[in-house]
């Protein structure tokens, strides 16, 4: 059995909310959007993102990591195709990260593009797993080994992505399969969440038997500055 919570806003610096969600429930399919762009594009990329998981995969009896890839790889085209129609809106796109819960086989499918997380906090454990990897290009510094982990949270390029969805036409979609289990918590986020809230004040939230898990987190976030969009969804598998 799954509980879903959800929660976004829009900060306490930006003028709009260009962070978009999805909550399927059959198939139970969950997405974060963080749109970028001038104007209102982020929004629309974001907004295109998770209508096209939606119209894609609602109603599915079946849902494999590749059909999350395609779901994606649909978005991508049709912002690719909406730049074209609106040349004021060069440059909008989108990070992407979807997730799959199947409770019958007890596995999961997820898929990924920017700097958006999905993660999982297991049962009895006090470390919370990161599932996707940021493409972000102080992420590739820190992999390189060029700057460290605590030197990539302040760094001037930080926001810089190495993939977005409408930002390239042959888009690469990174994508997994993840066993589940009674007890594990699953979070998908935007990354203004990741910028105020440390792992360890995550999991401490999660834990603590809040009635909105994820509004708690977001909460957390504007108290501790608030100065991005913050989008947060949390499974919790019982």
């Amino acid at each position: 059995m799954q509980q879903v919570y959800e929660a976004t806003d829009v900060g306490l610096v930006r003028k709009g909310n260009e962070d978009n969600l999805v909550v399927l429930a059959k198939p139970c399919v969950y997405a974060v959007a963080d749109g970028m762009g001038g104007e209102a594009a982020g929004e629309v990329a974001s907004q295109m993102l998770v209508d096209t998981v939606q119209e894609n995969l609602s109603g599915c009896t079946s849902v494999t990591k590749e059909a999350l890839c395609q779901a994606i790889i649909n978005a991508n085209e049709a912002i690719r195709h909406y730049v074209c129609e609106h040349p004021g809106c060069e440059g909008m796109g989108t990070t992407a990260t979807l997730l799959h819960i199947d409770e019958h086989s007890s596995s999961g499918s997820w898929a990924h593009v920017g700097d958006s997380r999905l993660y999982v906090l297991r049962r009895e454990s006090q470390v919370l797993e990161q599932i996707t990897r940021d493409h972000s290009y102080v992420e590739d510094l820190v992999r390189e080994g060029t700057i460290t982990p605590e030197e990539a949270k302040n760094h001037p390029q930080r926001n810089m992505l190495t993939r977005a969805v409408g930002a390239m036409e042959n888009l690469q979609v990174d994508s997994g399969k993840i066993n589940i289990n009674a007890g594990d918590i699953f979070l998908l986020a935007t990354d203004g969440l990741m910028k105020h809230v440390t792992d360890e004040e995550i999991v401490q939230l999660l834990r603590a038997g809040q009635e909105n898990p994820a509004k708690a987190l977001l909460n957390a976030a504007l108290a501790a500055g608030g100065t991005d969009n913050v989008t947060a969804v949390v499974v919790s598998l019982t």
